[in-house]
């Protein structure tokens, strides 16, 4: 067969499918194959929004294995790119979030793909060879949730040792990596980390002098801001050399090595005893089996009445313990390829977890929806930085992470990802815990209100 005939039948073998594909699914973009060729996928499919593929190997591999990791795979190593929006934008048409109840989950596509069509008129693409494409991965256990097989500073390293660069890209200029606060959904990023910040402390009813740890403290904001506003006696500590440097730097710059301690530590080898103590995005880290442990050495590293506000991720309960623990394919993608080591709990799990080893809880508030939005904006800002984003740690790492947090700000817009602040106090078995008898000491006078 000619090079133009082979051609010509895998584009008509192309169309086929995707045109039927397009009586399926219904989205609002379209697909430009490899000869320009468009095809739209969805009655009001819009012909400034594609998808566009590179060869006819891209949807071979698709069609001989139809996952969410081989389709990210083809993004990262450039098989597939998009013009005409951002990923956020083609996430949402997808999704069809602007309509939610026309929307179509890929259980619910494959069911009503007619395989049989696809196998017969898609069958030149399925013999259409293309290398398998490679990405940075973790080598190794990415689950780690027997004790034995966590080796936690690599995890970590993995992680967040890219290059403080490559996160100032996206973060806020305090470098905090965790879900902010809007008082004001129209807030933006910059003021709703600051914000954050002061919420913790006041959750945290920071006095001056407080002896206040910081548990996986990151890149030093919070320590500093407590430091500064409620000059507390700050210690932080974090498996990460890059932050740590970053944190000790930042701390001497702002002249406050007298009241903040930086460590390059695991919170397992501290002792002592603290008044206040926050974990903020760090426990998603520890794994559920070790949650006894953890939480026992935070009971232990308190005083008595002490305060402790943990900040994590949590995906919802599930009926049965089995279901509970399996483990998604769009979350096996994330352990492998981006955060190895993260395990979720349902936030029912890790109260009762906490209250078994010694905690009387006094607030849990949820923040999903503050997630979604940070999350959102960090990948509009990391990937209005794509230039300097690749130059720093490369085209595939780069489009992963992308996609990494275009998916979990959708995860968290459909509740399949969850977020909570509990507080609670070290039980000492007096009667009475000396916390506020409402809420209302959190929100009054907040910085930037006008008084009344």
């Amino acid at each position: 067969m000619s090079k133009q005939k082979k051609e010509d039948k895998y584009l008509r073998s192309a169309r086929l499918v995707l045109e039927h594909i397009a009586e399926v699914a219904d989205v609002a973009f379209c697909v430009e194959l490899w000869d320009g060729c468009i095809v739209p996928l969805g009655r009001s499919a819009d012909p400034h929004f594609c998808i566009c593929i590179r060869d006819p190997g891209v949807l071979g591999c698709l069609l001989r294995r139809p996952n969410l990791e081989t389709l990210l795979l083809l993004y990262a190593t450039g098989g597939i790119t998009y013009r005409g929006g951002d990923l956020i934008t083609f996430y949402e048409k997808a999704l069809k979030l602007d309509h939610p109840t026309d929307g179509i989950t890929s259980k619910k596509l494959r069911r009503r793909l007619n395989r049989t069509l696809i196998l017969r008129g898609g069958l030149p693409l399925f013999l259409a060879s293309r290398e398998k494409p490679q990405v940075c991965c973790w080598q190794g256990d990415e689950v780690g949730r027997k004790p034995e097989k966590r080796d936690e500073k690599a995890f970590i390293q993995f992680h967040y040792d890219l290059s403080n660069e490559f996160y100032q890209l996206f973060l806020d200029p305090e470098m905090q990596y965790s879900c902010a606060y809007f008082t004001d959904w129209n807030n933006t990023l910059e003021q709703a980390q600051q914000d954050k910040m002061e919420m913790i402390c006041r959750k945290l009813r920071l006095q001056p002098g407080d002896r206040f740890l910081d548990i996986g403290c990151g890149w030093g904001g919070l320590l500093c801001h407590a430091a500064r506003k409620y000059k507390v006696r700050g210690h932080g500590v974090t498996l990460s050399e890059k932050q740590y440097e970053f944190a000790r730097e930042k701390v001497k710059r702002l002249g406050l090595e007298d009241q903040v301690k930086i460590e390059l530590r695991d919170y397992r080898e501290l002792d002592g005893e603290y008044d206040k103590i926050a974990s903020i995005g760090m426990y998603e880290h520890v794994g559920i089996p070790n949650y006894p442990a953890y939480f026992g050495k935070m009971r232990d590293l308190l005083r008595d009445r002490g305060i402790f506000l943990n900040h994590g991720i949590t995906k919802p309960a599930h009926r049965s313990k089995r279901e509970f623990k399996r483990i998604s394919p769009g979350r096996r993608i994330i352990l492998k390829y981006v955060f190895p080591g993260s395990d979720l709990d349902h936030i029912g799990h890790t109260v009762e977890v906490m209250e078994a080893h010694g905690f009387e809880i006094h607030d849990v508030e949820s923040w999903r929806e503050h997630y979604g939005l940070t999350t959102r904006m960090w990948c509009q800002r990391l990937e209005a930085e794509k230039e300097k984003g690749v130059k720093l740690v490369g085209e595939e790492r780069f489009k992963m992470w992308l996609a990494y947090l275009a998916g979990v700000s959708f995860s968290f817009y459909d509740g399949s990802l969850g977020i909570f602040q509990t507080v609670a106090t070290k039980r000492d078995g007096k009667p009475a815990s000396r916390m506020p008898p409402t809420r209302a000491d959190l929100y009054r006078d907040w910085p930037g209100e006008e008084k009344q």
